[in-house]
């Protein structure tokens, strides 16, 4: 956490929570100050109808688009995106739309170390698109310009939901990728260095993932003062604020117990003597709150040991919460009873990973046809 923000917090979220809330609301308002004033009202209204993550995203999206407009366009005569015209903005049609999510899809840059060559897949275009739609309707809507030109943006093609593989670990794979934090099987030389210091608060990571299918940010976001021990359950803060109560299953007290007891270092103290990271449950070897890239980097790891490949194939941190919904329905769980426990807002999300089991075993029948042709 850092020294330059004090928390007096009376609320029942902890600390870090908070901080992370007023954060991003910071770097929103960063943002916002690159703007163009004639937006004010549509910051308003992103404030008054979005949490502050969904919130930055459209920031992020629409100026990304204001400095396109700036530097590969003569649509403006402005040097910054601040300076851009109302008068700029009524003069976009639909076509300049299109043409800019055709330049979005892959783009260059240039920097002083370098050409950065950077690539936007369909998923990341729709997105784009999507804020900038919010965009010109706020604006048509407030008459600020004179035509709303969003149904002329040109759709992108996303696959159907039902169309995408499902990448999980199988339950033999989740048992090596655990004995490889345990016992560090299929670590190299230099891994096993830090493997050393490591592996209990390793293991106690990956197997809360597995077990519970907690999103990156919700298992980043753990405290020590998460855990009750003594009632068997711990909360953790969902999506959009919500917080929930998760039971404590025995493999993952003894692997908490053991980290906890034995390996978790002295959390780092700051300039003030103060120890800001205290309270956070996975600390690095610094003594810091594990970084969500940290925490991603060693999944990452652990899962290419248990697919026998490269370490950049191995799966993020999102592929083991697929592994613990494959799991529970193969094992005849309701999935209803899974989407309650990993939080899905639409059953149709949670039914993806039944339909994954049907396949499987569509393909094991094909495999066992009797008759001769």
């Amino acid at each position: 956490m850092g020294t330059d923000i004090r928390i007096h917090n009376k609320s029942d979220k902890p600390d870090n929570i908070i901080y992370k809330e007023i954060v991003t609301e910071e770097q929103c308002s960063a943002l916002e100050e690159q703007m163009p004033s004639f937006l004010r009202g549509f910051f308003r209204y992103l404030r008054g109808n979005l949490l502050p993550l969904s919130r930055l995203g459209y920031l992020r999206d629409i100026t990304f688009f204001l400095h396109y407009l700036v530097n590969e366009t003569d649509l403006t005569d402005a040097a910054l995106p601040r300076d851009i015209k109302l008068k700029d903005f009524s003069g976009i049609k639909a076509v300049d739309i299109n043409i800019f999510l055709d330049y979005a899809r892959k783009y260059k840059v240039e920097k002083e170390n370098g050409t950065y060559i950077y690539q936007n897949d369909n998923k990341s275009l729709a997105r784009k698109r999507s804020s900038l739609s919010v965009l010109f309707k706020f604006l048509y809507r407030d008459e600020l310009v004179p035509k709303n030109i969003t149904d002329g943006f040109d759709p992108i093609r996303l696959p159907k939901a039902g169309d995408k593989e499902i990448k999980a670990l199988h339950d033999d794979e989740v048992m090596v990728m655990l004995d490889a934090a345990a016992n560090g099987t299929g670590l190299s030389k230099k891994e096993l260095q830090y493997w050393n210091k490591t592996k209990l608060r390793d293991r106690a990571v990956l197997l809360i993932f597995v077990t519970y299918g907690l999103r990156l940010s919700e298992l980043h976001q753990l405290n020590l003062s998460s855990f009750n021990f003594s009632r068997d359950e711990f909360k953790i803060f969902r999506k959009r604020g919500k917080e929930t109560s998760m039971p404590i299953s025995e493999s993952v007290r003894r692997a908490l117990d053991e980290y906890i007891a034995s390996e978790r270092p002295m959390p780092a103290m700051d300039e003030d003597g103060a120890q800001a990271d205290a309270d956070a449950l996975f600390l690095s070897l610094q003594g810091r709150r594990m970084t969500e890239r940290q925490i991603r980097e060693m999944v990452k790891k652990y899962t290419s040991i248990a697919l026998g490949t490269e370490r950049t194939a191995g799966y993020s941190p999102h592929k083991l919460r697929a592994t613990t919904a494959t799991s529970l329905i193969e094992r005849g769980n309701s999935i209803f009873d899974v989407q309650e426990l990993l939080n899905h807002d639409n059953i149709t999300t949670t039914q993806l990973y039944a339909q994954h089991r049907n396949n499987a075993k569509r393909e094991l029948i094909k495999d066992m046809e009797w008759d001769e042709e």
